[in-house]
């Protein structure tokens, strides 16, 4: 399932109290997909990586009651009152005694003397076995207790989410470019670095940080290995020579076209990120000039970042003279 699908997904389980577990491999976001359910639902969010924890650890600890018997304290990480999602990360990769813990934390929400409130859910995430990941195999009777749902990656979902959270410019075109390298794993090369979600939106993050030119590369690869990286790489560098975007919105009649494909691919992603109702005619100008395929590009990211363009007097004109590629 893509991620709006998975989201659509919580948000029905959710309100059927229903346990979850998402399962994909390494880097695709997982969580980040669970923390961004937790906040449009205006829900706290315990973040728990079963990982770490000891199968006492959920219990809690015994003490002796005022009666002289013995209760048990539970956790204070475990929630109290309220509403939120009780997340337990990698629960596969727990050793079988951490899983066991869960068994009745999942199915009957409680544990020992503890019981989760009313206005609390169970969702789990881990990696898949296939994956090579540091995991253990899911007893039975715990994986029976889920409802289970495969995450997958989307381009287009993850190039939304990224203009949304202000994802470097350049990256978001390379991957526009290349969508295979937004998530490329595979457990039989046995990489320390691979392209993933996660990992581009590291590599975004090297980039605000305005890296000095000699080690930009080395840090690129340390992040999405070798092969994407030096592909990303190569693409920044034919994005950072681009003609002045600003010129050409001011003067599309007479700015220059480059002869590369990649940079006029480059050159459409820029000029498109900057459509706005002001520029609309400019834009529809400077695509009049562009062979076919990168002015249908050019067009379409436009609408996309400003639907108001399809009002304007040159995307009539120009759509009617190209009805024969459009339609």
């Amino acid at each position: 399932m893509n991620p709006k699908l998975i989201t659509k997904s919580l948000h029905t389980l959710i309100e059927s109290k229903q346990p979850v577990f998402l399962w994909g491999p390494p880097g695709v976001g997982k969580s980040q997909i669970v923390a961004q359910v937790a906040e449009r639902l205006n829900y706290k969010l315990t973040d728990l990586r079963a990982v770490l924890l000891d199968p006492v650890d959920l219990r809690g600890l015994p003490r002796i009651s005022s009666e002289g018997d013995a209760t048990w304290c539970p956790p204070s990480f475990l929630p109290k009152t309220g509403e939120g999602i009780l997340f337990l990360d990698e629960l596969n990769a727990a050793p079988p005694l951490v899983q066991a813990a869960c068994y009745q934390l999942v199915l009957d929400r409680k544990i020992g003397e503890y019981e989760l409130p009313e206005g609390w859910v169970v969702i789990a995430a881990g990696n898949r076995e296939s994956d090579k990941a540091v995991t253990h195999r899911m007893p039975s009777a715990l994986a029976n207790r889920f409802v289970h749902l495969d995450f997958e990656t989307s381009v287009k979902d993850w190039l939304d989410w990224a203009e949304r959270n202000n994802i470097a410019e350049e990256l978001r075109s390379f991957i526009k470019f290349r969508p295979n390298l937004l998530h490329d794993f595979d457990p039989a090369r046995n990489e320390k670095a691979f392209p993933s979600p996660r990992s581009w939106e590291f590599v975004s993050g090297i980039i605000k940080s305005n890296p000095a030119p000699e080690i930009e590369y080395e840090l690129f690869k340390g992040t999405v290995g070798e092969g994407a990286a030096a592909e990303f790489y190569g693409f920044c560098k034919i994005y950072r020579k681009l003609p002045d975007p600003e010129f050409i919105l001011k003067s599309p009649d007479k700015a220059a076209i480059p002869e590369d494909p990649a940079t006029i691919y480059a050159l459409c992603e820029s000029i498109a990120s900057k459509a706005s109702p002001e520029n609309a005619e400019n834009i529809m100008t400077f695509a009049t000039r562009l062979p076919a395929e990168f002015a249908v590009l050019l067009v379409r990211n436009a609408v996309k970042k400003d639907r108001s363009i399809v009002d304007s007097a040159g995307f009539t004109s120009w759509a009617t003279a190209n009805s024969d590629i459009l339609f």
